[in-house]
């Protein structure tokens, strides 16, 4: 069955983080401090999804910001924390960005999202960057009742487009997230921006790319 519908993770694959891992640094924290917080974030997230438990990324966000502060010795590490995950609000988007989903769009392709983050948080990202006209809804694993890469966000994603997994493709630079899409049935696509290595110990994607505007030719 043919590709009809694109479904975009938000954090890191539409949005960059750059900025964000920067404010770290800008407040006393080492230059690893930014990623390793998010990598942190995601594990307690994840972690919850596998006990059946859902909590809203701001909240853990928060929490591990704050925690991994104390333990560097920032001052103000509550305050600092507030402060990081209120520049969540201000990301760009990746340059690869708009003219991917513009090639999208323009092969016929219905474009969602869908996040471990808050509906409006990808809202706001998109409206900034004059691109929330072009994708059909914006959809948050808080109405799913828990975080990918559990098959709950997925199965949600594709009962509000009204597809069947066949039809459609999970977008992502995360391999734990395309693995998830992948064991409900959807087609994956990569977006190795890096050059990074597959881990082996996840099913392979079927489709990688090194920017966004690759995909569209690919689902064609």
């Amino acid at each position: 069955m043919a590709i009809t519908t694109v479904v975009f993770d938000v954090n890191e694959t539409l949005s960059d983080l750059t900025p964000l891992h920067r404010r770290f640094g800008e407040i006393g924290a080492p230059d690893w401090s930014g990623p390793y917080w998010f990598a942190t974030t995601l594990r307690e997230g994840i972690a919850l999804a596998a006990g059946g438990e859902l909590r809203p990324f701001a909240e853990i966000g928060r929490e591990t910001a704050a925690q991994l502060l104390r333990r560097l010795g920032v001052r103000w590490a509550d305050a600092r924390a507030r402060e990081l995950l209120e520049a969540f609000l201000e990301l760009p988007v990746h340059p690869d960005v708009h003219d991917g989903v513009a090639a999208l769009r323009a092969a016929g392709l219905r474009l969602v999202t869908l996040s471990n983050g808050a509906t409006a948080v990808a809202e706001k990202l998109l409206s900034d960057h004059g691109l929330r006209g072009q994708f059909d809804a914006v959809l948050s694993v808080e109405d799913a009742g828990l975080w990918k890469p559990a098959r709950a966000p997925y199965e949600y994603a594709l009962r509000t487009c009204g597809v069947a997994a066949s039809e459609a493709v999970m977008v992502a630079v995360h391999p734990w997230d395309l693995h998830g899409a992948g064991r409900v049935g959807m087609a994956t696509a990569w977006l190795d921006r890096a050059g990074e290595t597959w881990p082996g110990h996840l099913d392979p994607p079927t489709h990688t790319v090194r920017a966004l505007p690759e995909l569209a030719p690919r689902l064609a």
